[in-house]
């Protein structure tokens, strides 16, 4: 296993507008100088994790790729850095945003299980969108002169709830097809071998931000407290499959909830929702979700719990200005789960709190499995 210093995080996402090509390989640079200053150049390698969107192929073909144009120079002086300090290129990798992004994209192609629509490169016909991807990285390497950079996968995963197409059984389906794939040591076409790749990620972050979409706070293999999602395999096979966190301890069996007699038309009812969801976690409701089916009011309630257990079960927090009352009766129904919140620390914690704050979750939270390993 390496060892790396991550400088960044995707910073050449289209969307930043170019906020960070000026500053993120002079950074990468001023970091291995003080590593090789300390004596450390040779142990810890330096690197960036770019999204997959750095490059592409203007054919769809694996073998026609190239680093997007916009950046090609900059890419190439990255990858050179790389090359000469025996640094990987890491490449997160998420084929549920080609489906999200695309509604033509055909589903079966984001999975490990064979595809209706492969696409054939040559004499190589790719079944699923990572191998593709992944070899779309080492054609672009190949082709600007660095075959030998090693690929490291940074992110891969699929989320369990903010979108029609983000649930647990596909989560499942993609993850355990993923790791069964990756544990055969069987690579990809334009890359035999072993895969390095870390699955991301270990439990839900309820204040990511949501600018991309309302799944990147359901990326988890276990709910916020320690519970397993659903039956995964890290070895690739049917043995052994998570376990949840032991000794949790819970808030009291109580939930936040919008009066019967409320009335839905009250400007006071949008309001509160408006401001609950705000300051809390409500991106389970919406089309397809989790929370999808509920009613009208159940939307209310849930908006209303949430913030609720977010403030500790303070009994301030279940106001919403005469319009709401708790309950001892759990008011979850079918998939939509009415949370209660883990207890505040005192003594011993198993399971650290529920809200982690940005980008030092998504740290915290990455599983870092290192799946070449098995």
């Amino acid at each position: 296993m390496g060892r790396y210093v991550a400088v960044g995080n995707e910073p050449f996402l289209e969307t930043f507008n170019g906020t960070y090509l000026n500053t993120t390989f002079p950074a990468m640079q001023s970091v291995q100088a003080a590593l090789v200053k300390a004596g450390l150049g040779g142990q810890v390698k330096v690197t960036v994790p770019l999204n997959a969107d750095v490059y592409q192929s203007p054919t769809g073909k694996p073998s026609d790729g190239d680093f997007r144009a916009d950046i090609h120079g900059l890419m190439l002086s990255i990858v050179q850095f790389l090359a000469a300090t025996g640094a990987p290129f890491v490449a997160n990798v998420y084929p549920f945003i080609s489906l999200y992004e695309d509604p033509n994209f055909p589903l079966d192609y984001a999975f490990f299980q064979g595809s209706t629509a492969p696409v054939v490169d040559g004499g190589v016909t790719y079944q699923n969108t990572f191998d593709a991807n992944h070899d779309t990285l080492v054609a672009a390497l190949r082709r600007n002169g660095y075959p030998n950079v090693s690929i490291v996968v940074g992110e891969v995963g699929w989320p369990t709830d903010g979108n029609a197409n983000a649930n647990p059984q596909y989560a499942r389906q993609f993850n355990q097809g993923f790791l069964s794939h990756i544990a055969s040591g069987q690579g990809t076409p334009l890359r035999p071998g072993p895969v390095d790749a870390y699955l991301f990620s270990l439990i839900d972050e309820d204040q990511k931000s949501i600018e991309p979409g309302n799944f990147e706070r359901h990326w988890g293999i276990f709910y916020y407290d320690g519970k397993p999602k659903y039956p995964l395999s890290l070895r690739g096979d049917n043995g052994s499959t998570l376990m949840p966190a032991k000794e949790v301890s819970y808030l009291q069996r109580r939930w936040c909830v919008l009066k019967p007699s409320a009335n839905l038309a009250d400007q006071k009812v949008g309001d509160g929702v408006s401001y609950a969801c705000g300051l809390a976690d409500c991106t389970s409701l919406g089309y397809k979700t989790s929370c999808g089916g509920l009613d009208a009011k159940g939307n209310v309630s849930y908006a209303f719990n949430s913030y609720y257990q977010t403030n500790d079960q303070d009994d301030r927090a279940c106001d919403f200005r005469g319009l709401a009352t708790t309950t001892t009766v759990d008011p979850s129904a079918g998939t939509c789960r009415f949370i209660i919140d883990i207890a505040p620390s005192s003594g011993a914690a198993v399971v650290a709190p529920r809200r982690f704050a940005g980008d030092v979750a998504a740290v915290l939270a990455v599983f870092l499995l290192l799946v070449s390993m098995l």
